[in-house]
């Protein structure tokens, strides 16, 4: 009998032969924190007597949620993360350098990795097809003196990929419509694990978008295969030696099959307060939008900003609409400067914000105020998620942000 993807890597990982529902030890290849997490973490690590990290080239430490620092208490975290990271030899990415996920994806994620964050959205990494999951504090404290950890083996759904994506259709359309399909909790531990036909003509940075809200449905993973197009972008990023071909077997067992045609796709809205309220936008045109807000893990890559650039490029906001842009890292930061996004972006009036998580997540750069509205390219919309439980946040791709931010309410991409 076959394996699924997720059967495979923890089978290949535990050296032993597993399936869905088994439970594993493995070792975990990075185990990292960030600055909102990390210091309940750490301090989880040493309250414990935990006195040395089990591997410290595995560890890592990133100062990307509140970054730069906008209170003493948060500056005083990022204080003693430094201190930890230079204690132990744990990898320290700065503030600015941008945000962790991103940051896993261009650095340190390969094929049939295990990975282990204390961040939710550690599954960006199954775009490369590593095992990439999020956990709490007190797991994460453990693993950082282990260097491994425990995993039930979690059945899959097979997301059956036909077509291509039609003009003004993209990643984020496609994972808002399965989360509109499946659920907030309906793939509660699965592993979500993409293919079919289309595959081959999915970017990189599709997957990751992807797979990094592949947690938003519950699910334990979101896994692609590693094919060619894994083994260029680990080429482009100077870790070409860590590529190694992973496919599920053809009679692998799968507990639901969900099949989607992405030339049936149009463009996607996440409605507040829950990212499972999924409507075309062509149901939701001319919502008033008080602030656009391009960036996030999900959808601050260098093809984002090009999206969005190519929309905005010798024109301007709506007068009444602000417009926040945060490239998900430096890398991504530089290549958009290079390539002249960034210019076309700040003279189409948006505002250019550090490389980090800015204002997802509510901690500063970019709260809106009471009654707002906020059409983000984020990951969840939950009240009070931006810092203002009585505003409202929209979800949608960098196409539909960007054409919102030139008319000032919601708008299908297609139109612009």
């Amino acid at each position: 009998m076959g394996k699924t993807l997720a059967e495979k890597i923890l089978s290949l990982k535990s050296q032993s032969d597993v399936r869905a529902g088994d439970i594993v030890i493995a070792p975990v290849d990075l185990v990292f924190v960030q600055d909102t997490t990390g210091p309940l973490t750490i301090r989880q690590f040493q309250e414990s007597g935990f006195g040395v990290l089990a591997e410290s080239q595995k560890t890592a430490v990133f100062l990307d949620h509140a970054a730069p620092s906008p209170s003493q208490q948060l500056s005083n975290d990022h204080a003693f993360l430094r201190q930890f990271a230079k204690e132990t030899g744990s990898a320290l990415f700065e503030v600015g350098s941008g945000i962790c996920h991103q940051l896993v994806a261009e650095h340190f994620a390969n094929p049939g990795d295990i990975i282990v964050g204390a961040d939710s959205h550690t599954v960006t990494a199954g775009a490369l097809g590593a095992f990439a999951t999020g956990m709490g504090s007190s797991d994460v404290a453990v693993i950082l003196a282990l260097g491994k950890t425990w995993f039930r083996v979690p059945e899959s759904f097979l997301i059956d990929l036909r077509g291509t994506f039609p003009e003004g259709v993209y990643a984020k359309d496609l994972i808002l419509y399965l989360i509109g399909q499946i659920g907030a909790d309906g793939a509660t531990y699965k592993a979500l694990e993409f293919g079919g036909e289309a595959l081959s003509q999915m970017t990189m940075s599709q997957r990751l978008t992807i797979a990094n809200m592949a947690v938003e449905t519950g699910a334990k993973v979101g896994l692609f295969p590693s094919d060619e197009i894994t083994h260029n972008f680990l080429t482009a990023q100077g870790r070409g030696d860590g590529y190694k071909p992973l496919y599920t077997n053809a009679k692998a067992v799968y507990e639901q099959v969900i099949s989607v045609n992405l030339n049936e796709l149009e463009p996607m809205l996440s409605y507040p307060d829950a990212v499972d309220r999924v409507f075309a936008v062509s149901k939701a045109r001319g919502i008033r939008i008080h602030q656009v807000f391009i960036g996030t893990c999900t959808n601050g890559r260098l093809e984002d900003l090009a999206i969005a650039s190519s929309i905005l490029e010798g024109k301007k906001r709506h007068l009444d609409t602000r417009l926040l842009i945060a490239p998900a890292s430096r890398q991504v930061l530089a290549q958009a400067i290079e390539k002249g996004y960034i210019g076309a972006l700040i003279d189409s009036g948006a505002v250019i914000l550090p490389p980090g998580c800015a204002a997802c997540l509510g901690l500063h750069q970019g709260i809106p105020g009471d009654g707002e509205v906020c059409l983000s390219t984020a990951n969840r919309n939950f009240k009070g998620r931006m810092g203002n439980p009585n505003a409202m946040i929209y979800l949608a791709s960098p196409a539909t942000a960007a054409a919102s931010a030139l008319r000032g309410e919601i708008t299908d991409p297609r139109e612009v």
